[in-house]
């Protein structure tokens, strides 16, 4: 059995929600006041414990067990439930269910792809209304996500003497900024894109309209220089191509658009050499 810390761990971009704590099942709601007053606080570096499935497939789990991220605004909480289990067998499906690479059944089985979609079903089926906080991305940041936030909602603060490039804003002013994106992608090439704004919008929708969502370039933060997170405006530079569309200016849409995508490209070529 092995531990890790977080460096080890695949650098992530994570879409969170963050949802106000009177907004959960008053089970669900006991069990966070109590996790707030005894003061439970995930660990600066999060540390990882190499585990087995029943079929011998090993991931990483957090040390601490389940947790949540707490924000405090204006007096009220809102929590980020970690949903370790639930992740897991989510990524387990979403890996078989994604194109297909050379020796993907070597690292999930047919056999345990069909066991996670068992015990997920399981786990849905006694809490019907489940579903995952997080949303993380390797490697980089889908540009969809952008489409949900304004440049003024962009921090760039030094956390534990780091620069962490993220985004803030309400669940109710993503879902209207998704809705509106999407009569434009359909008309136009995008179509495909809108689909999976559809997917975010429908996401969004489980979680109380009051609820934050952050977008938090986490780990991909230490690959870029003071710099590129100072320059990179990817929100507005959705958004106006986006209002560009719109409007018919198809040049200067796809020129924005463009500007967006390269950036995220270049982020993804870290992985080829990691």
């Amino acid at each position: 059995m092995s531990i890790y810390t977080a460096p080890f761990v695949v650098p992530c971009a994570e879409l969170r929600v963050y949802q106000p704590l009177e907004a959960f099942s008053p089970d669900e709601q006991a069990r966070w006041e109590r996790y707030i007053v005894e003061g439970h606080r995930p660990s600066q570096r999060t540390r990882y414990l190499q585990r087995e499935t029943v079929g011998g497939l090993g991931y990483l789990a957090a040390v601490e067990g389940d947790h949540a991220d707490v924000r405090v605004v204006e007096g009220r909480y809102f929590l980020c439930p970690s949903q370790t289990r639930l992740r897991v067998l989510a990524s387990l499906l979403a890996f078989g269910e994604a194109e297909p690479i050379d020796l993907a059944d070597q690292f999930v089985p047919e056999a345990e792809t069909r066991r996670a979609a068992r015990e997920l079903a399981r786990l849905r089926k006694r809490h019907p209304k489940a579903v995952s906080f997080i949303m993380q991305s390797p490697w980089h940041v889908p540009v969809r996500w952008f489409t949900l936030f304004e440049d003024d909602e962009r921090r760039l603060k030094e956390i534990h003497g780091r620069y962490r490039l993220s985004y803030v804003t309400t669940a109710r002013k993503a879902m209207r900024r998704a809705e509106r994106s999407i009569p434009g992608l359909r008309k136009s090439d995008l179509g495909p894109v809108a689909d999976l704004i559809v997917e975010l919008y429908e996401w969004l929708s489980a979680f109380d309209p009051a609820s934050i969502v952050v977008l938090d370039y986490g780990g991909l933060c230490q690959f870029m220089t003071w710099d590129e997170m100072d320059d990179d405006r990817s929100a507005r530079d959705v958004q106006e191509a986006l209002k560009a569309l719109s409007a018919g200016e198809f040049p200067r849409s796809a020129e924005l658009y463009q500007s967006v995508v390269g950036r995220s490209a270049e982020m993804r070529n870290h992985e080829s050499m990691n």
